[in-house]
């Protein structure tokens, strides 16, 4: 890793805009990412999470706007930028005919590792992701966590000092996204920097910022804490035989912000003056025996269903 001037942004952009012919992926963005950070982006398909990834890591070039990474140009500066950068795509990027060790090898050497630090780094990030004993198997034979965590220990090879991530979990089971993120925050306390793209709210939980991507804006940026503040009322979840009708009946009921399922539960933000408990059963004909009300905490889910809906309007950003 290389050090950074005290004050230093990891990430500094302003006013980026990037089009695909009459489709507009990212619209005057402005976006700060502190050294040390891990920083989710979240959003819908097509939000332009993507692309403006893309652009920080210099792949793509803004058609209006500009950004920083540790101070250097991602335009005019890019020989100083790809160095201090790792970026990760969507696409398992490895050779498939390759071994585990072969792939870290070619990368290392395309990025410049000396041999000595090429055989240590790669030993070390094996042994650190529990790829050691499959040092010798073809990549296109790894299951999806493998390699994934394959991708990352590349990326890792020449030590950046920033890492790009683009929905780095996709697709892979629960357990191993676990294991990925276990990586992650081990990286988060050797210093490193961290910017990722993630469809799992439970992944934006252990992000220190995020920010919310809708048509190529952010709409809501800051800590996990701070966003959730900024969902009004109260969570309430309701049990019943019958979920899918007590949603259409939830919807219905003065006081009920929104609703939506959650597994077999209907979660109902009410933001109405009244008891919510007692409205609710009250208002769902409380003699079923099966329906029950209780309170929840809000979570990441709960801010990702509000901002779904309330995006449009409501375009203030907390600040990052």
């Amino acid at each position: 890793m290389q050090s950074t001037s005290p004050g230093t942004s990891a990430i500094s952009a302003r006013g980026l805009h990037k089009s695909f012919g009459a489709t507009e992926a990212v619209i005057d963005l402005d976006l700060d990412v502190a050294t040390g950070a891990v920083y989710g982006l979240l959003g819908p398909d097509g939000a332009g999470k993507s692309t403006l990834i893309r652009m920080i890591a210099t792949v793509l070039a803004p058609d209006a706007g500009a950004a920083e990474v540790f101070g250097h140009s991602v335009t005019d500066q890019r020989g100083k930028v790809t160095p201090r950068i790792g970026y990760m795509s969507q696409r398992f990027s490895m050779y498939p005919d390759l071994s585990v060790a072969e792939n870290l090898e070619f990368f290392a050497t395309v990025r410049g590792v000396g041999r000595a630090d090429r055989n240590s780094r790669a030993k070390s990030l094996l042994e650190s992701m529990g790829l050691a004993e499959f040092a010798d198997r073809q990549a296109q034979h790894l299951s999806g966590g493998m390699k994934q965590k394959l991708m990352l220990a590349s990326t890792l090879m020449h030590s950046p000092d920033l890492l790009l991530l683009d929905e780095p979990t996709t697709g892979v089971d629960p357990v191993s996204r676990r294991e990925f993120w276990r990586i992650l925050a081990s990286l988060h306390r050797e210093g490193r920097t961290v910017l990722v793209a993630t469809p799992y709210m439970d992944e934006a939980e252990r992000c220190t910022h995020i920010a919310f991507l809708d048509r190529g804006r952010i709409r809501q940026s800051g800590t996990p804490e701070q966003i959730k503040a900024r969902v009004p009322g109260r969570l309430l979840e309701v049990a019943s035989a019958e979920p899918r009708r007590t949603l259409a009946a939830v919807i219905a009921l003065p006081g009920v912000d929104s609703a939506h399922l959650f597994g077999d539960l209907v979660r109902v933000l009410w933001t109405g003056a009244a008891d919510p408990i007692e409205a609710l059963i009250a208002g769902l004909g409380g003699t079923d025996a099966s329906l029950t009300v209780r309170a929840a905490n809000i979570d990441m889910e709960t801010v990702f269903a509000y901002l779904a809906e309330n995006a449009p309007a409501d375009a203030a950003a907390v600040g990052s």
